[in-house]
């Protein structure tokens, strides 16, 4: 049974199929297609995440404590919270060239608060949990079979050579030769490797990106068929 034609479905769909194609275009040449997609994109992101800033940040943690719910009724309990409204305030006094100087410093105030969370939390995801994952998840068990059937030990043994020799190529005090020459160039062809599957796990996940917009097409084409 031929099913009838959602006429809304239709035309958003035909819509996404323009801007992708439009976006596409790119390939050729800049065009004013392109530059339509472009400006569109952008100003649908600013407007997105400008609604999504107030919903999730300046109503639940400045307004709502400022006025009662629902309504602009002030509320007197919690009057601490207009100082993180002056400083938001201050900050826009960036605009003007008389009174720019007045924003350096809600700015150093941020800017200063969020080095000390940003610090901690980088160093315990980018050093400590790294730091484990390469000394603590190793077992050293040679009775285990791991990749390509390899005892998991050896594969541990062989994982902190290379952490090692990662290491010393970044050690710059002592001269690069004999065998501290040959383990950091072991160093070298490691981070190569890094860098290599980092850079085909992006290209990967563009394809991936690629082929959904293409598959996105066919499924608007299939709808005249």
């Amino acid at each position: 049974m031929e099913q009838a034609l959602n006429w809304e479905t239709f035309w958003w769909t035909t819509l996404g199929v323009f801007l992708t194609l439009s976006t596409f275009s790119f390939l050729y040449k800049d065009n004013p297609f392109y530059k339509f997609a472009e400006h569109l994109v952008v100003g649908v992101s600013a407007g997105y995440f400008v609604i999504i800033l107030y919903y999730n940040g300046l109503r639940p943690n400045l307004l709502d404590h400022l006025f009662m719910s629902n309504t602009w009724t002030p509320r007197f309990d919690q009057l601490y919270y207009l100082l993180p409204l002056i400083l938001g305030v201050l900050m826009w006094a960036r605009f003007s060239k008389k009174w720019s100087w007045v924003s350096r410093y809600p700015i150093a105030l941020y800017i200063g608060i969020a080095t000390g969370i940003a610090i901690p939390l980088e160093m315990r995801n980018r050093v400590i949990q790294q730091v484990y994952g390469t000394v603590g998840q190793t077992g050293f068990d040679f009775a285990k079979p791991g990749f390509f059937g390899i005892p998991s030990g050896i594969w541990d043994v062989i994982l902190v050579i290379l952490v090692i020799a990662s290491l010393v190529y970044f050690f710059f005090s002592k001269e690069h030769k004999g065998w501290f020459g040959g383990l950091a160039k072991l160093g070298i062809y490691t981070l190569m490797i890094g860098f290599g599957a980092s850079f085909g796990y992006t290209v990967m996940a563009r394809i991936s990106l690629f082929i959904q917009r293409v598959q996105y097409i066919k499924s608007w084409w299939e709808m005249f068929t």
